[in-house]
C-alpha cells in the first residue's frame, strides 16, 4: 500500500488547521504558505474533506476552514479514507460482506485480512489531536 501525495497533504492540512484554528477559520493561503503546498492542490483536497464531514467551511472576508467538531473525533484513517478511498490491500476486502467468488477457497485471504486489520487498527488508533499534541510537545521542548 502506498499513500498518495493527496493523502499525505490532506493529513498535513488537517493537522495545520487543528494547530491554528484558535485564530478562527484558516485560509488555504495560510495553510499553503506554512506547509509549502500549492494552494491549487489544497483546493482539490478540500471538497473531499468537506464531503466526509472532517472540515467545515466559511465564506467571506474572514472565511476559511475549521475542523468540524473536536479533532479527537477524527483519526488518521478517517482523513486517508476521505482522500484515498478504501485502505484495503486487496479489492475483495473493499466491501463487507466479502462477495468474492473464491472466498471459500482462497488460501491467501487470511494474509490480506490480517494486513488490513493491522493497518486500519493502527491508522484509526491515532487521532488528529494526538498528532497535534505531539507537535506541541516537540515545539515546547525544542531549543537552539
Amino acid at each position: 500500500m502506498k499513500i498518495s501525495t493527496k493523502g499525505r497533504y490532506a493529513l498535513r492540512m488537517v493537522i495545520d488547521i487543528t494547530l491554528n484554528q484558535n485564530d478562527g477559520y484558516i485560509s488555504l493561503k495560510d495553510i499553503s504558505e506554512r506547509q509549502n503546498i500549492s494552494k491549487k492542490y489544497l483546493e482539490q483536497i478540500v471538497p473531499l474533506l468537506n464531503k466526509s464531514g472532517i472540515l467545515k467551511a466559511s465564506r467571506g472576508n474572514r472565511g476559511g476552514y475549521k475542523i468540524n467538531g473536536n479533532p479527537e473525533n477524527y483519526s488518521v484513517g478517517d482523513v486517508l479514507r476521505a482522500t484515498e478511498g478504501s485502505l484495503a490491500p486487496v479489492a475483495c476486502l473493499d466491501y463487507y460482506p466479502n462477495d468474492c467468488e473464491r472466498i471459500n477457497e482462497c488460501i491467501t485471504l487470511p494474509v490480506w485480512e490480517g494486513l488490513y486489520k493491522v493497518v486500519t487498527d493502527y491508522l484509526d488508533g491515532i487521532t488528529i489531536q494526538d498528532i497535534a499534541n505531539q507537535y506541541t510537545d516537540f515545539a515546547d521542548n525544542y531549543c537552539i
